[in-house]
């Protein structure tokens, strides 16, 4: 996470926890050089299109009032969705034994994608078992992890790939 990406994490955490939500993540990305804000918001009982709209407003007011992009910006509110981004590192240890890809900032072992199972962290790794190679990602160097659904409905580190 960037230092700017890690400044409004801690500016709006408390709005948006004072409404009863968990900043699940946020992005901030620069396409055509106009910024786009996405924050994701989670709860228990779920998020809805209302709670989403109810979010962004009061962000909106926030950010209106610090001002910490410069320019037009676009604010962008959502759940986390089923094929959710993992942005820190307890949210690894939700998803052990769930299918993930990986896109990591620069290449390691020769590559910068990896499709596998979340076996875990170790250290300041992920743990990404590709085939029958444990890989060891560091989370300084990941820039993107996206639990991949599955169809079966099946959940859990019971569930994942025996090592061979």
């Amino acid at each position: 996470m960037s230092g700017k990406e890690t400044r409004l994490w801690e500016m709006l955490t408390p709005t948006v926890q004072s409404l009863g939500f968990e900043l699940w993540g946020l992005e901030l990305l620069s396409p055509n050089r106009r910024p786009t804000l996405r924050l994701f918001i989670e709860a228990e009982s779920g998020v809805t299109v209302d709670d989403c709209a109810t979010v962004s407003r009061h962000v909106g007011g926030v950010l209106d009032v610090e001002d910490p992009i410069t320019g037009e910006y676009t604010l962008e509110v959502s759940s986390p969705g089923i094929d959710r981004l993992l942005f820190k590192p307890e949210q690894y240890l939700l998803y052990v034994g769930e299918p993930i890809e990986v896109k990591l900032r620069f290449p390691f072992e020769g590559r910068r994608r990896f499709r596998g199972w979340l076996m875990g962290l170790e250290s300041d790794d992920v743990v990404v078992r590709v085939e029958d190679h444990d890989y060891l990602l560091p989370l300084k160097q990941i820039d993107r992890a996206r639990v991949q659904p599955r169809l079966d409905g099946a959940k859990g580190a019971k569930e994942a790939p025996e090592k061979a």
